[in-house]
């Protein structure tokens, strides 16, 4: 499956990862689904809610997953619930879905770590922008595969 995806969308999620450095940013994207691609129409930037706590609350597996350096913002995200579920309802009242997520490594490359795919949905597309040292880099998007392991996934502009 193809990303469709505008320009000015990417500057976006580029202009919001390197605004949140040394953490990661993260953020919704809106749009369509078709039988060939997604489409996003809008890009919406959220709050990281990560907390020290929030591995032990999502599992012992997450919290043993990578344990080479804290789990903090500045390595992990989290989009509240809440507002996840605010953006969905606000995205059908206007006849669009969420379709995926972007988020930042800030001093990392642009592939997902064991961490961003436990925590993935199979039908999202997961776009990843790399920042070292606070400049937006290369910028990647992945889909989960029959197995739940990411899968590189192509852009359309």
């Amino acid at each position: 499956m193809v990303l469709q995806i505008q320009l000015e969308h990417l500057q976006a999620i580029r202009a919001h990862a390197e605004s949140t450095y040394p953490e990661e940013c993260c953020g919704l994207l809106l749009g369509k689904f078709t039988s060939d691609r997604k489409e996003v129409l809008e890009v919406r930037p959220t709050k990281n809610a990560w907390q020290e706590d929030t591995a032990r609350e999502l599992g012992q597996e997450l919290a043993a997953s990578e344990t080479i350096a804290p789990l903090t913002k500045e390595r992990r995200y989290i989009i509240e619930p809440a507002e996840m579920l605010r953006v969905i309802k606000e995205a059908r009242s206007r006849d669009l879905s969420v379709i995926g997520v972007y988020h930042s490594h800030p001093d990392h490359p642009a592939i997902p770590s064991e961490c961003d795919r436990q925590l993935a949905w199979p039908e999202y597309s997961y776009i990843i922008v790399s920042v070292p040292q606070g400049k937006a880099g290369e910028i990647l998007t992945w889909n989960l595969d029959e197995e739940n392991q990411f899968q590189a996934e192509s852009f359309e502009f």
